[in-house]
């Protein structure tokens, strides 16, 4: 049984037993996640249910693995001629959620 499921302003394709990797959420490790923005659900026999522009009454349920940090990335700005330099590094804060129930 899959789905797809929007959270963050991005579109996850989800499974139970699968782990995502989503923006942000506040929440601490352990804690149940619930996602009610459902786009697209496979029922049991197979069907697809499309959402117009969500299912309604379908969630997904998920438990809040950690709360990491991505990898650093580097911005470096430089105007030749002008002694002008600019070095910023910037990681985005991330949320691991494993899957529990479609």
């Amino acid at each position: 049984m899959i789905a797809v499921i929007r959270t963050g302003g991005k579109q996850y394709i989800v499974s139970p037993g699968s782990k995502i990797t989503v923006e942000k959420l506040d929440k601490n490790e352990g804690d149940k996640v619930e996602f009610n923005e459902v786009l697209l659900r496979e029922e049991k026999d197979g069907k697809l249910s499309l959402g117009t522009p969500y299912i309604e009454g379908a969630k997904v349920t998920g438990k809040v693995v950690e709360n990491k940090r991505g990898e650093k990335k580097m911005i470096f700005k430089y105007k030749p001629k002008k002694r002008h330099k600019v070095k910023k590094g910037h990681a985005q804060n991330y949320t691991e959620v494993e899957i529990e129930k479609v």
